[in-house]
């Protein structure tokens, strides 16, 4: 309308003063007939629509701004029963507005007009600014939420491939359609190092949208690694530490993260519009990047995304960098403790042994446990199991010392509970810092006797030819490296075919239940005691925990050979 009516005024509007009232107000005014045509337009919708009034007489709003939607069930409502009721009409018209969507909360009342009969007022005000207003409040709140959600769903355990997992799961599909993370490769072992000038990323973990997870599979390429050169976005956002964004991209700003321009072919027709790269970055170094796109329907990334999307990455790498030092170390100390436990010593030929060492499945720390088996004159075999205190590298490497001292203790022949006291006092006097228990037991097959003693360690068991196993109950002493001594040994006939099991805490420790009592549980079982160790060894470890553990486990088993073997 433009500020001038195009119609005459209606009856109701004639005077002067209601005539001004009603065409200066700011809010739209509308007249409709029982066919929900127009039979007038104030100045103010005139503005808002952009259209003459004359554009609408005799005309429905749907006819006249299609864009526009208007629940006209409500108005029929209202001619029907005379009852005013409240509508929403939304949508865009002719006239550009900075708020996009624009939404207006209308009052629609019937009116009899002469000449015109039954009709309807409509008088609206613009909510836009509000609605925006109280969406971005939601939206601010639910980036809140999301961000205080990593602290608790982000990190959950020292795995890099589950960090970086739990990771895609929250930002897919809170924040985007696809994500994929990929992490900064240091180690090259198993494969050539990348081209030099290029930066290797190992692929981890992706998560899409269903329909879309072969876009994924696709476009790292075959194999596990990607190696990015110098000038690619991925590149540039690790040495910027800057996030990159391509919103609505062309093919040109696809070909900067993609390179191969089949890459980009599947990013087309996968109807990805919009990418974000978010660097992984600690303060002492980039631990990889965060691929994100949105596609379809989605729209763009925006300046609040990007901020939330940064954010989320920087506590997550955080995360990963430290999940992947843990998997460093525990390597490490795996590695070191492995070595040291697969070179016992050999047990007089008249003693075979067997032996098995698990790490907790529940941690990626490694701890002090060890075994060993050493030739004593007179043809008896000592047997050793311990376990220092602590885990990790460190614990590891207090491991091999012990290991080496009580070696060298034992050669002096000296019964179980001298050399105990000896290896108490010794490690004491050294003040080396971790505690240890261990346990010793001398099989005898000249006597058929077994003599053990325990500074602080869990009984040893025996199982009978007949498959039954038997705790044997020792005197316990104090731990090692406290320098109290006063160990006591225990003798016990080893009849042929008996086998004696030495193991730590780990294979018979569980969670609120008391360490005696799972110990006790082991009589409850029923092992192969005919045939090979191995076999024993893991029957055992199938029937206490089908393999899950919650400590490091080490166990040693020994029997008297067969005089026909």
């Amino acid at each position: 309308m433009n500020g001038e009516s195009a119609m005459p005024p209606l009856p109701e509007i004639g005077d002067l003063a209601a005539r001004q009232l009603v065409e200066g107000t700011l809010a739209p005014i509308v007249v409709l007939d029982a066919d929900l045509c127009h039979l007038y337009v104030n100045p103010a919708w005139g503005k808002v629509s952009g259209l003459p009034a004359s554009a609408f007489l005799g005309r429905t709003l749907g006819e006249v701004l299609p864009d526009l939607q208007r629940p006209d069930d409500v108005l029929r409502d209202v001619l029907r029963d005379g009852q005013p009721r409240e509508a929403t009409i939304s949508g865009t018209t002719g006239v550009c507005s900075p708020l996009g969507l624009r939404l207006w909360r209308a009052v629609y009342h019937r009116v009899e007009l002469p000449g015109q009969g039954t009709c309807l007022c409509g008088i609206g005000v613009e909510i836009s600014s509000l609605r925006r207003y109280l969406d971005d409040l939601e939206t601010a709140h639910q980036r809140l939420a999301l961000l205080d959600a990593a602290a608790t769903r982000v990190g959950t355990t020292l795995d890099i491939e589950t960090t970086c997992q739990e990771l895609v799961d929250l930002l897919a599909p809170s924040l985007t359609d696809l994500a994929a993370v990929a992490i900064v490769e240091e180690e090259f072992t198993g494969a050539p190092p990348p081209p030099p000038g290029f930066l290797r990323l190992r692929k981890t973990r992706g998560v899409a949208p269903p329909g879309m997870e072969w876009l994924l599979r696709q476009l790292g390429g075959p194999g596990p690694y990607v190696d990015v050169p110098r000038g690619v976005a991925t590149r540039h956002c690790l040495d910027t530490g800057r996030p990159w964004l391509g919103n609505l991209a062309s093919d040109e700003l696809f070909q900067k993260v993609t390179v191969d321009p089949e890459r980009t072919r599947l990013f087309r027709a996968a109807g990805v519009h919009s990418l974000l790269i978010a660097p992984l970055i600690t303060p002492s170094r980039p631990v990889g990047v965060i691929l994100l796109g949105r596609a379809g329907a989605s729209q763009p990334f925006n300046d609040d995304d990007l901020v939330t999307i940064q954010a989320l990455a920087d506590r997550a790498a955080l995360s990963i960098d430290s999940a992947r030092r843990y998997s460093y170390e525990h390597t490490m100390a795996l590695e070191l403790q492995r070595a040291l436990l697969s070179e016992p010593r050999t047990p007089h030929p008249a003693v075979e042994v067997a032996a098995r060492y698990l790490p907790s499945g529940r941690s990626v720390l490694v701890g002090g446990d060890w075994y060993d088996s050493i030739p004593l004159p007179d043809s008896r075999t000592l047997l050793v199991m311990g376990d220092v205190m602590g885990h990790g590298f460190q614990a590891a490497v207090a491991m091999s010392q012990y290991r080496s001292l009580l070696r060298t203790i034992a050669a002096s022949g000296a019964g179980v509970d001298k050399i105990l006291g000896e290896f108490d006092r010794q490690v004491a006097q050294l003040g080396l810092d971790r505690l240890a228990t261990c346990l010793l037991a001398v099989m005898d097959p000249g006597a058929g006797t077994c003599t053990a003693a325990s500074a602080g360690h869990l009984p040893p068991a025996r199982v009978r030819p007949d498959s039954n196993v038997e705790v044997l109950w020792l005197p316990a002493g104090p731990p090692i490296g406290t320098g109290l001594g006063g160990y006591e040994s225990l003798t016990v006939r080893m009849d042929p075919g008996t086998t004696l099991l030495l193991y730590t805490d780990g294979l018979v420790e569980r969670r609120d239940t008391d360490i005696d009592t799972s110990v006790q549980a082991l009589e409850t079982l029923s092992l192969p005691a005919d045939g090979p160790l191995d076999d024993m060894l893991d029957t055992l470890l199938a029937r206490l925990a089908n393999g899950a553990y919650e400590d490091d486990v080490a166990i040693l088993a020994a029997r008297q050979r067969d005089a026909h073997d």
